[in-house]
């Protein structure tokens, strides 16, 4: 009899537009969660309403007013499993209006994790004072959420693309801030992905030479 597998239950948390639907909806696709012809309507359907970049974000994004406005309003979960896990990811909203909605799904956690935007002053907006992240981050730690990775989304946006100098500033600055809350940085794997183009999210990246660590390791 083989042995039983293991439940766990992660988080994707981060400030509006840091590409969190994206990135999950991508990494569910690669892990056999959906199958392609689920993911070519989606893709027709977004392309109809001039919104052909979410295709992805529409697996977890259902609500009307979701796909019309092109962000997260309620929770999201999706099942799957791998080989050694039975694993639920929930999709939390970035925009602060839903706040409320991001504490539902955050409580119910084992691990979270935290999506920043490397794009050029889309991290500065995330990680201000007026941006989510900082509370994203916060609000886990203060929910018992002590499992923490980083995602550094949108490398491909970067100047220039994939630099490993702008990954190595966000490292800096989100363990500085991650540390004050609770955190230790030495624990937290920080990840360089691209959630539209799907690097780095399960296979190594020839495009991201700066760190080896997949989002989620092999199954």
């Amino acid at each position: 009899m083989g042995k039983e597998k293991t439940h766990i239950n992660i988080v994707v948390i981060g400030h509006v537009d840091s590409g969190k639907s994206t990135t999950t909806g991508h990494l569910i696709y690669k892990c056999g969660g959906i199958d392609k012809r689920t993911i070519e309507k989606f893709e027709k359907e977004a392309a109809e309403m001039g919104k052909g970049s979410f295709k992805y974000a529409w697996v977890l994004d259902k609500l009307k007013a979701e796909r019309e406005r092109g962000i997260t309003i309620d929770i999201s979960l999706w099942k799957f499993e791998t080989t050694k896990y039975y694993i639920t990811i929930i999709d939390a909203p970035g925009h602060r209006d839903f706040i409320k909605n991001m504490i539902t799904g955050t409580s119910q956690a084992d691990c979270a994790v935290l999506i920043v935007a490397a794009g050029v002053g889309e991290f500065e907006a995330g990680i201000s004072k007026n941006g989510q992240t900082r509370e994203h981050a916060l609000l886990a730690y203060t929910l018992g959420v002590k499992q923490l990775i980083v995602g550094i989304n949108k490398m491909d946006s970067t100047e220039p693309p994939y630099s490993e100098k702008r990954y190595d500033e966000i490292v800096k600055e989100v363990s500085a801030y991650i540390k004050k809350i609770g955190y230790n940085p030495a624990t937290v794997p920080f990840v360089p992905i691209s959630g539209w183009h799907g690097d780095n999210m399960l296979e190594p990246s020839p495009n991201v030479s700066v760190c080896c660590v997949r989002l989620l390791s092999p199954p």
